[in-house]
């Protein structure tokens, strides 16, 4: 089997889709006795200074024209072009959606990665994404070949089965990054619509920007919610796996997903999922597991959570179709085999 490198910017152990995704898939293409080196590029991109750009470059540079190197997207999508040109391995870039699509950027940032990104990608000797829905955009928008392109969907870790009943009142649960795209102040809004409900709610996400969190916890205040939505933060996997049991409802209105790994961990619990009709989310949460409204709809998405939290018939229909399609779903040893397979192609 082809040996390779697999160059992330920054601490691999970040609880983010993406930082996930990287790890597990990591772990296990050295399961099936694939020797693959983790490089460690300088946690600043897609902002990378320029000495940062510096030391990635030094480091891509050395790798030998015989290993191929994935580079993350983070990185791939942002670095200077020069790099990718001085470098003597092959080029696989991971991309879980493009970097100009992110919210929250302004006009000319935006332009300016999504050009970038666009002359990076004539430079790939192939590209890996988690989903059909970016596969298309990177052929639509950038002009990628469909050949050059392998869908590689995120594997799952199937989570222990615990018996018990449901706390009360129910809980909503999010997951995901206390970062503008997540949508997390548009949900915020949204309970504050159901106040005349029981329910408590939890965010779980690390804070990529203080302010962030910050405005999200003023939002929370603002609106009288303080006492029954919490900002949790990160949570290590047995302390998630135990919020996830504990949720009725998993609720996520995110303003885009290339795929989403939460609503694949949502359906391994059975949950019902509200979320947003968005990126690749309709290709990835099945209607009969849950329902999609707009993006910064938050009345809509309040009308949905009222209807699941007064028609426990319909949350444990929604739930029961959640699970069967969390069977489904692939493991990480699927996600490395397909992996492996560009690798060994190169």
């Amino acid at each position: 089997m082809t040996p390779a490198v697999f160059a992330i910017p920054g601490d691999i152990t970040q609880l983010t889709g993406g930082f996930i995704y990287e790890r597990k898939l990591l772990e296990a293409l050295r399961a099936e006795g694939r020797r693959v080196e983790h490089l460690e590029l300088p946690p600043g991109f897609p902002d990378a200074t320029p000495e940062e750009t510096k030391t990635a470059r030094r480091q891509l540079t050395a790798i030998p024209a015989e290993v191929p190197v994935i580079i993350d997207g983070l990185a791939f999508g942002s670095i200077d072009p020069e790099v990718l040109d001085a470098m003597s391995a092959p080029v696989v870039a991971m991309l879980h959606h493009p970097l100009g699509l992110e919210t929250g950027l302004t006009e000319d940032r935006a332009q300016n990665l999504l050009t970038r990104e666009a002359e990076n990608l004539r430079r790939a000797a192939h590209v890996v994404v988690p989903s059909p829905h970016t596969s298309a955009i990177l052929q639509k928008e950038f002009g990628v070949a469909p050949e050059r392109i392998s869908i590689a969907l995120p594997g799952f870790d199937r989570p222990p089965v615990v018996e018990g009943a449901k706390p009360t009142p129910p809980l909503i649960l999010a997951v995901g990054l206390l970062a503008p795209r997540k949508g997390h102040d548009v949900l915020i809004d949204a309970l504050a619509e159901i106040a005349d409900l029981d329910w408590r709610a939890q965010i779980v996400g690390s804070a990529q920007d203080p302010e962030v969190a910050d405005a999200l916890a003023a939002r929370i205040a603002r609106l009288g919610l303080s006492e029954r939505v919490q900002l949790a933060g990160r949570m290590e996997r047995d302390a998630l796996n135990a919020a996830y049991r504990a949720a009725s409802i998993f609720a996520l209105a995110t303003r885009y997903e290339g795929y989403g790994i939460v609503f694949g961990e949502a359906m391994l619990h059975g949950l019902p999922i509200v979320t947003c009709r968005t990126g690749a989310v309709p290709d990835t949460v099945p209607p009969d597991a849950g329902i999609l409204v707009p993006v910064d709809a938050h009345l809509d998405f309040a009308e949905v959570l009222r209807q699941l939290l007064q028609d426990a018939d319909l949350r444990q229909r929604m739930g029961a179709a959640s699970a069967v399609a969390g069977t489904a779903l692939p493991d990480w040893r699927d996600t490395a085999a397909i992996m492996g397979s560009v690798l060994d192609s190169l």
